[in-house]
């Protein structure tokens, strides 16, 4: 892979494929359609240009956010299950999981039991600076 200042960079296929939480075989069928570019290494392995990478993912759909929830605005905002609700006395531990991306939320208790957060609800993480917050859908 190359990262010298003056030359493209290139990905493996695995790494896309784990950054863009797909499989090999997508990120190969992707390159197969023109949909990302592509070039060989001496040894004859694909590589994917690392800036069709940065176009396509810009040019990607933004995530799925519920209609229900009130704007905001943060904007850096993930959507996902909760899988792991901590309380104590006054401080309540919440993990969601969006994609392959998970965040944990340190909040008050009371925080947590007015969303009345358990394990499997839907929940948004909006992170701004460096704190995050957690939003349920409204019903």
């Amino acid at each position: 892979m190359c990262h010298d200042r003056g030359m493209a960079s290139f990905h493996k296929p695995g790494r896309v494929a784990e950054l863009l939480g797909v499989s090999v075989d997508t990120v190969r069928r992707w390159c197969d359609e023109g949909v990302l570019g592509t070039t060989r290494s001496e040894g004859g392995h694909r590589l994917v240009s690392g800036p069709d990478l940065a176009r396509m993912l810009s040019e990607r759909p933004p995530a799925y956010e519920p209609d229900s929830l009130s704007p905001q605005s943060a904007r850096n905002r993930f959507t996902g299950i909760v899988t792991r609700v901590e309380r104590d006395g006054l401080t309540a531990v919440v993990e969601i999981q969006a994609g392959h991306h998970r965040i944990v939320s340190l909040m008050t208790r009371e925080a947590a039991d007015d969303l009345a957060l358990e394990p499997g609800d839907l929940a948004v993480a909006a992170v701004k600076s460096t704190t995050v917050v957690v939003e349920v859908p409204r019903t």
